[in-house]
């Protein structure tokens, strides 16, 4: 099977002074997880890779840049789900955790359970040998601007870069087949100490099935939670879940189901996006692969960060 990589940092109004930070982390996201998707290594590898390189950069709303809650302090989010099993490593309102993700595939790999926050979360990385920071080196100083003038101006919008979302993103599937997904966040700004949005929970922010396929959302937590975002459109990606392609009988039949496969994933993409807006009347993207490794795309945002790897492993990316 074709390796595949799609990464995204979050759909919203992204200010033009922004677009070539978030399109330069997008794309170093794509290279950390293709320098090991290409060479035979795994999807979860890749996965982890594309959004540590996304955690480590400040204009993206996860780990080190995070926003800041009412207190002025960072609680991250982030899951990672295996698409043949089915099971999910989840961690919220983590605030001495420098790369999530790292985190939450610990807790895939070496937990009972597929969720732990807070305290027990870091409890948890400490016995694993995932070192713990002090709260203050996740905050940059841009994020303490924008939270000491939003929390002196009612949260006015002018002043942050983009209060809902900023999330980031990555769905990797590799040679043997295996497909992950995972997401990461700081959440919103000003948001109440111990709030929880989709990021890290399962079918919402992100979810992986190999059977259909893997999706990551980015946007407007509590909307996206209502109509279960990324479990809805992997539930489109199955055979009869969304009938919106229409082939060309001139063409050669395996062609024309190659673009038909590829057309379903973008159809997907946006269906779920326009579904957000019907029922929800909010904003967010997503990304995602089928379960061959076509890449979908969607957002109803101003802008959304993303990248993904082209047929001809070259590396795309738009802003």
């Amino acid at each position: 099977m074709r390796p595949s990589l799609i990464v995204h940092g979050g759909a919203w109004d992204i200010p033009d002074e922004a677009v070539p930070a978030c399109g330069a982390g997008c794309r170093d996201a794509l290279a950390a997880g293709w320098s090991i998707l290409s060479r035979g290594g795994s999807a979860l590898d890749a996965a982890e890779a594309a959004i540590v390189v996304l955690e480590d950069a400040p204009v993206f709303d996860a780990g080190y840049g995070s926003h800041l809650n009412m207190d002025g302090r960072v609680e991250c989010d982030a899951i990672v789900m295996n698409g043949e099993t089915l099971r999910a490593g989840a961690v919220a309102g983590l605030q001495r955790v420098r790369n999530p993700i790292r985190l939450a595939r610990a807790v895939l790999e070496q937990c009972p359970h597929m969720m732990l926050v807070a305290e027990g979360a870091e409890r948890f990385a400490k016995s694993v040998g995932i070192a713990l920071c002090e709260p203050e080196e996740l905050v940059s100083d841009a994020e303490r601007e924008a939270w000491r003038v939003c929390s002196q101006d009612k949260h006015a919008a002018a002043h942050h870069r983009g209060h809902e979302q900023g999330t980031v993103g990555a769905v990797a599937l590799d040679a043997k087949g295996n497909l992950f997904a995972a997401t990461s966040t700081g959440g919103t700004c000003c948001k109440l100490p111990g709030r929880v949005g989709d990021s890290p929970l399962i079918g919402c922010g992100c979810y992986a099935d190999s059977t259909a396929g893997g999706v990551s959302c980015t946007g407007y937590g509590e909307a996206i939670m209502k109509i279960v975002m990324a479990k809805t459109a992997v539930d489109l990606l199955r055979p009869g879940g969304a009938a919106f392609c229409v082939s060309d009988s001139s063409r050669d039949p395996k062609s024309a189901a190659r673009s038909c496969e590829a057309d379903t994933a973008m159809h997907v993409a946006r269906e779920a996006v326009h579904l957000l807006a019907r029922r929800t009347h909010a904003t967010g993207g997503l990304i995602l692969l089928d379960c061959t490794g076509n890449p979908g795309f969607a957002f109803n945002t101003p802008r959304m960060a993303y990248g993904y790897v082209a047929a001809d492993g070259s590396l795309f990316t738009a802003v």
